[in-house]
């Protein structure tokens, strides 16, 4: 098809039934222009957004690292001048404050507050009919229950029914019968 348009097409009908191909031409033109430079730029937008609101939501008490890697814990945030004031060090080496342009952030342990959508009272067009599975209930059996022993007493084997108790392994004596006679 592009090669025709370049060379030029010998066998095209009179009057120019060849319009369909500029469509077809402009339409991935069209195509390529959005996939290649509107996608992306909203995409960075929407990456920009998020930056900026995590970066509106630091507040006292909030672990931060700056751009140039100073580590501490935001004391006083002022939205006037957006700046926010580090602590840094310990007790025992000493505590430094230092005031920053809130644009200094790099990582930061704040959480953004997503926005709540006012609810609608909307009841569901259907309501479910299946009633929720009943948990089996447990009931007391009637079987003794063997009580721990105290410390002073020795343990005592529990008791086991006949029916359920192991059978007995039987003893073999160190004595072999002889029934030859002597």
């Amino acid at each position: 098809m592009i090669f025709s348009l370049l060379e030029g097409e010998t066998n095209a009908p009179a009057g120019g039934g060849d319009w369909w191909t500029y469509v077809i031409l402009a339409v991935v033109a069209v195509a390529f222009i959005v996939l290649f430079i509107v996608l992306p730029s909203r995409k960075r937008k929407k990456q920009e957004k998020d930056a900026q609101d995590l970066i509106n939501a630091v507040g006292p008490g909030n672990k931060v690292k700056t751009i140039g890697g100073i580590c501490g814990i935001v004391v006083e945030v002022d939205n006037e001048e957006s700046t926010f004031v580090l602590e840094t060090g310990s007790e025992t080496t000493g505590k430094c404050y230092i005031k920053f342009d809130r644009q200094a952030i790099y990582q930061t342990d704040a959480k953004v507050e997503e926005e709540k959508k006012p609810e609608t009272e909307s009841t569901p067009a259907v309501e479910p009919v299946s009633e929720p599975a009943q948990e089996p209930t447990l009931e007391p059996s009637s079987e003794p229950v063997a009580e721990p022993a105290s410390s002073d007493e020795p343990a005592a084997p529990a008791e086991v029914a006949p029916e359920t108790a192991p059978a007995a392994p039987q003893k073999k004596s160190g004595k072999k019968k002889n029934n030859s006679n002597k």
